[in-house]
């Protein structure tokens, strides 16, 4: 996951040092809806895909299996969680088809990591609420994707819907990671969809735990006529 800047580094090498060895086991019961996005991808055959905010690279991996003759990419900017991610790909025979690097979510170039100036996916799965600029880092993987590509977000949502005692107590524990919950992400999505001439689906589930959101770009520049 991702804050931004030196420091911010530094504090997700501190939380993830010895979390990362546990991570993929322990999140998977409340990171809820990333295999839903992994479904949803669906690049073109010989695509490129960009998570930002790779961590642990477990969607990385699971989207490699689920469509072969696609490219992976992804970075970070905790070191401890990309040596875990390297590991993983290295271990599941993928580091031909994943690369990964060090980055930061709110100012990157898909470029200058890869070599790679725009890419048919980008996804950022359960990030914008580690990264301090999460208005910026999302307006960036906008920019990242390709024309006729889309940009698949899925991040907490402000569980309006779920018993208050519920609501305080996951804020609680998700506080010891860094983690707050984005109150205007879809608002967010919403002007930058606006501004950006994409084509936006946003939906809540499970009570509005969760917020899953789809930003489309046209093939062709929107005309000004």
């Amino acid at each position: 996951m991702a804050h931004t800047g030196t420091s911010a580094a530094q504090d997700m090498d501190a939380i993830y040092r010895y979390q990362r060895y546990i991570y993929d086991v322990t999140r998977k019961y409340y990171l809820l809806g990333r295999d839903r996005l992994l479904a949803e991808l669906q690049p073109p055959p010989g695509g490129s895909v960009l998570e930002i905010a790779c961590g642990t690279g477990r969607n990385l991996i699971l989207a490699a299996r689920r469509y072969p003759e696609v490219r992976f990419y992804g970075f970070d900017i905790s070191s401890a969680m990309l040596d875990t991610a390297r590991a993983a790909i290295a271990r599941n025979s993928l580091s031909d088809r994943i690369s990964v690097a060090a980055g930061d979510a709110a100012e990157f170039s898909g470029e200058r990591l890869f070599g790679v100036p725009a890419f048919d996916r980008v996804a950022i799965s359960y990030a914008l609420s580690m990264i301090l600029p999460w208005r910026t880092a999302l307006q960036c993987g906008t920019d990242a994707v390709a024309a006729g590509g889309r940009l698949h977000v899925v991040d907490f949502g402000e569980q309006e819907r779920l018993p208050r005692w519920f609501r305080s107590s996951l804020r609680a524990w998700l506080a010891k990671f860094s983690v707050e919950p984005r109150a205007a992400l879809q608002s967010e999505l919403a002007s930058l969809a606006a501004r950006s001439g994409t084509q936006l689906r946003c939906e809540q589930f499970y009570g509005g735990y969760a917020t899953y959101a789809v930003l489309e770009k046209p093939r062709w520049p929107v005309s000004d006529r």
